[in-house]
């Protein structure tokens, strides 16, 4: 095999570098594949200064990676048919947020920067998934609270360049959030005003009325890079790159079009929907996509399929996701104005199944505990107070309860990866019998909320399925769900 890392290293062409007009916290894989590609396409067909400055909050792995690129990097499409090689250069710098606070500060306190975007997962706002409240007790924010000067959080980070900006006279930047969050824009709106107002009332005061936070729904699947991956590259396109991504062909991104004083790169000229109202759009995607890659993923795991497509190549997973879409998810939504649901569901299986996508099970079984309640739980809630039949869905919830506990079907031990696994590992050892272990994590009212674990009949049905799947498994368990 060719060592990729003896090959010239990827880097800038000598095209003019754009100014920064974005700063993006938590630069990993998905957004690289999705929204900075929007915005380089965007600036190429319409102009603008859109450059983009990303921040690491936590590991400085990906400046290592970039930083000796020039920030250049591979955006790799796989189809079933082939694979088609991006090269991206709309990432300007990277900055590691722990090794210079104030460096990251700055760049956003930049009159020139409009819009601040972010992608740091669910857990990474650091609020209560069942309330959407922010979490005051999170080390991050107890350290923002201490110290402001140097955040720890996205939201610190957030808060204070506002008030820098504030104090100088400059206009706010728009917030618009990346992540698959239930009406991602107003949680995070609230989340940043919380702590605004713990910090000065006056600057919460300042954000409710001058800043933005557009809504969005984003989608794209984007596995994870294996070494494997940057090996294969390298033979594509004979450079070593040491951070491309992976991506599938299908993209989406809709905007709710409220941005501070309606500055923002020309997004619909490149396929991205601006609209007044991202609901109807995010709760499709949430719960038609999100929620059964959820449940897909748990309930595939345990029964020992690595991915996706692996797991909707057994038509017994097949049957069940389809069902879940056809008798629980669909009939609790109401479609965006001329979208047809089965056929959107027909789609999603399509790409499910599209061989050239290794999008792992467990990496999407990551940090459930943030996920469980707007993918999964809401829908549960909404469906049996409907007197809709939610088993497939219910099924999934205890799959998670499974997974948690950390062992599979087969006996192997599970890195769970949640930030509240080791919570989670001693709810689910405490338990002698599967009735207990259920009742000990339905106890997590960060997770369940109260409307859920006072309904006897989701109680009884999730102790069922978790008992049926501790006794047989998860291959029996949906075998049985479909029959």
């Amino acid at each position: 095999m060719t060592d990729v890392t003896a090959l010239q290293r990827l880097s800038r062409t000598d095209a003019p570098k754009p100014a920064v007009g974005v700063i993006h916290l938590g630069l990993g894989a998905f957004y690289r594949a999705h929204g900075a590609i929007y915005i380089a396409e965007a600036m190429a067909k319409s102009g603008g200064d859109w450059g983009i400055i990303g921040v690491s909050l936590k590991s400085p792995t990906q400046a290592e990676r970039l930083k000796p690129q020039g920030c250049a990097y591979t955006a790799l499409e796989l189809a079933p048919t082939g694979r088609i090689a991006h090269h991206v250069e709309i990432v300007q710098d990277v900055l590691v947020a722990p090794h210079d606070p104030a460096a990251v500060l700055t760049a956003m306190a930049d009159e020139a920067v409009k819009i601040v975007t972010l992608t740091v997962t669910e857990k990474g706002y650091c609020h209560e998934p069942s309330t959407g409240r922010l979490n005051q007790n999170h080390p991050d924010i107890q350290q923002d609270l201490a110290d402001i000067a140097n955040p720890a959080s996205a939201l610190g980070f957030l808060v204070r360049a506002l008030d820098i900006r504030r104090a100088a006279g400059l206009r706010p930047f728009t917030v618009l959030t990346c992540d698959n969050l239930p009406d991602n824009g107003r949680v995070v709106r609230g989340v940043v005003l919380e702590l605004a107002e713990l910090i000065d009332r006056d600057l919460r005061d300042w954000i409710a009325s001058e800043c933005r936070f557009p809504a969005t729904m984003v989608d794209r699947i984007v596995p994870a890079t294996k070494p494997e991956d940057i090996d294969a590259l390298g033979a594509d396109i004979g450079k070593y790159d040491a951070s491309p991504v992976m991506m599938e062909p299908f993209r989406q991104w809709v905007v709710e079009d409220d941005f501070v004083d309606g500055v923002r790169p020309d997004l619909g000229a490149v396929g991205v929907q601006l609209v007044a109202n991202v609901t109807p759009f995010e709760d499709m995607k949430l719960r038609c996509l999100n929620g059964t890659h959820s449940s897909l993923a748990y309930l595939g795991y345990l029964g020992g399929l690595t991915t996706i497509s692996d797991t909707v190549a057994d038509p017994d997973y097949a049957a069940f996701v389809k069902g879940l879409w056809r008798d629980e998810i669909i009939p609790g939504l109401t479609p965006p104005e001329g979208v047809d649901l089965h056929a959107y569901a027909d789609a999603l299986l399509a790409r499910y199944q599209n061989p050239a996508i290794r999008h792992l099970t467990w990496q999407i079984a990551m940090d459930g505990s943030q996920k469980l309640p707007q993918r999964i739980l809401t829908q549960v809630g909404e469906g049996l107070d409907a007197g809709r039949p939610m088993a497939g869905l219910i099924l999934a919830v205890a799959a998670w309860m499974r997974y948690v506990g950390g062992v599979d079907d087969a006996g192997a031990p599970i890195d769970v990866r949640d930030p509240m696994a080791q919570r989670l590992k001693a709810l689910s050892d405490a338990g002698a019998a599967p009735q207990d272990k259920v009742q000990n994590l339905l106890g997590l009212n960060d997770i369940f909320p109260v409307s859920l674990t006072g309904n006897a009949v989701f109680v009884a049905a999730v102790t069922e399925a978790y008992t049926g799947l501790a006794a047989h498994g998860a291959r029996v368990m949906v075998a049985r769900a479909i029959s």
